[in-house]
């Protein structure tokens, strides 16, 4: 995608990224840089009074020291050091949308922070279509964006992409916030246009199947698709990446492969795939979705890391409040969802006809078993599902329970965040055919449950 030629070409200040929501670890500042940097956030960051802040190159400093959380450099020339503006590249790691800052330095209103790092929590104000449109070459991220297939298009955006879309078009897509908003990120190859809120990733030991579809069933497998597929793209121009949007897209998937290839060809993208991996098991089954596998042991590792790492506390709310609204959740939450937090969440699948009683989806292809059909209804909740589901590995088309963890910074609820707050969610004003019709009608018990919410953590 060429990020570090984009950051340049755009002169991204060190302001411009916290405004995108990235966080900055200030413990991996250079410290001749530390002393400076503190004393330009005390001002008002005017060019004038903070001409580091305000220049690319100390963004490009910070990149290199590898001080923006998640975007990660390496040394392609082999000199033994980082020099992005010679031609070293820049790959991101699952840090960039599981990791925030305590803010201890600065915290940028709506956006980003610099502080110690905090790994696990959901980067809720990280603008990831903006970060997107700054690499030079934003077409390279293409079966993860809204396209248009045998004439059709799905997402939230009235037209999609093609193989013959401008940069300047495939910008425009990412940077219009209704197509693409903040806090969230399109996580599947499909073509359609279908971005859901950034999911935690602490305690994944409570946390199964893993993907807001249950998609997979173990740890190790999301992590694998995440590296062979998300965070390599590329992968899905070989025969293998191909097999694969053929096998889950049938026609449609088959001409994604076909005009991604022509996308990297047409911008000069060539030696890929780059994730180091090995091929392995056949493409579309759940455990080597293109036909690769990475190192078994750093996959182990990873899974070892997201156990351990601890969950947030809940926030102060009225402990009478709480209690009253414990009672209300034990009454008419729990055939799906825990009390305690502490426990894993109930290993099932929510079918879409309970979780949404209004789904009444067109069949747009079938495909063979155990494959679901591709099918489509009106509305984004059941975007991400349309191709995406547990079905290859013998599963249903549903909902995952998700954790009930870190719920006082979240602003969007559902997965397609098409919901304003835990009051709205709770709220019968939405109708009884509307996703997640589970409702409390009296505001003051509305309130109880609320704070109930909002106060939980893995000791409550």
């Amino acid at each position: 995608m060429r990020m570090p030629k984009g950051i340049l070409d755009a002169k991204v200040t060190p302001i411009q990224a916290l405004k995108a929501g990235l966080m900055i670890d200030i413990d991996a500042i250079p410290k001749e840089m530390q002393e400076k940097l503190a004393a330009e956030l005390n001002t008002d960051m005017s060019l004038e009074r903070a001409p580091m802040l305000n220049n690319v190159m100390t963004t490009v400093k910070l990149i290199e020291a590898n001080a923006v959380i998640g975007m990660v450099p390496k040394d392609t020339n082999g000199d033994g050091k980082i020099d992005i503006a010679s031609g070293d590249k820049v790959g991101v790691s699952c840090a960039l949308c599981h990791t925030v800052t305590d803010k201890s330095a600065y915290d940028m209103p709506g956006g980003g922070s610099i502080g110690h790092r905090i790994d696990g929590p959901s980067a809720l104000t990280l603008d990831v279509g903006k970060l997107l449109a700054l690499a030079a070459n934003s077409r390279a991220f293409y079966p993860f964006l809204q396209t248009t297939l045998g004439g059709k298009t799905i997402g939230r955006a009235p037209k999609g992409l093609t193989a013959d879309s401008t940069e300047e078009e495939v910008d425009a897509y990412l940077n219009n916030k209704d197509f693409y908003p903040v806090g969230m990120f399109d996580d599947t190859p499909d073509g359609n246009g279908n971005p859901v809120v950034i999911t935690p990733l602490f305690r994944q030991d409570l946390a199964k199947p893993f993907g807001s579809a249950g998609e997979q069933a173990t740890f190790e497998n999301f992590s694998n698709g995440v590296y062979t597929v998300a965070f390599d793209t590329v992968v899905l121009a070989t025969p293998d990446g191909h097999k694969f949007l053929a096998a889950v897209g049938g026609k449609a998937g088959d001409q994604l492969s076909i005009d991604y290839a022509k996308i990297l060809a047409d911008t000069g993208v060539t030696g890929y795939p780059f994730v180091q991996s090995r091929k392995a098991g056949k493409p579309g089954d759940p455990a080597t979705l293109v036909g690769r596998r990475v190192d078994e042991q750093k996959l182990a590792d990873l899974k070892a890391y997201t156990e351990s790492l601890q969950a947030p506390k809940g926030a102060k709310v009225d402990e009478q409040a709480a209690a009253e609204g414990r009672k209300l959740f034990v009454a008419n939450c729990t055939s799906c969802h825990n009390v305690n937090q502490g426990k894993p969440v109930q290993l099932k699948l929510v079918d879409m006809k309970t979780i949404w009683p209004g789904y009444k989806p067109v069949v747009i292809a079938k495909r063979d078993p155990p494959l679901d059909p591709i099918q489509n209804a009106p509305g984004t909740f059941d975007d991400k599902m349309i191709v995406v589901d547990a079905s290859p590995g013998g599963g249903k088309r549903g909902n995952a329970v998700p954790m009930l963890l870190d719920l006082d910074r979240k602003a969007e609820f559902l997965h397609d965040g098409s919901v304003k707050g835990l009051d709205a969610l709770l709220n019968s004003n939405r109708g009884p055919e509307a996703p997640h019709p589970f409702y409390v009608a009296k505001s003051d018990q509305r309130a109880n449950v609320v704070a109930f919410l909002r106060g939980l953590d893995t000791g409550r």
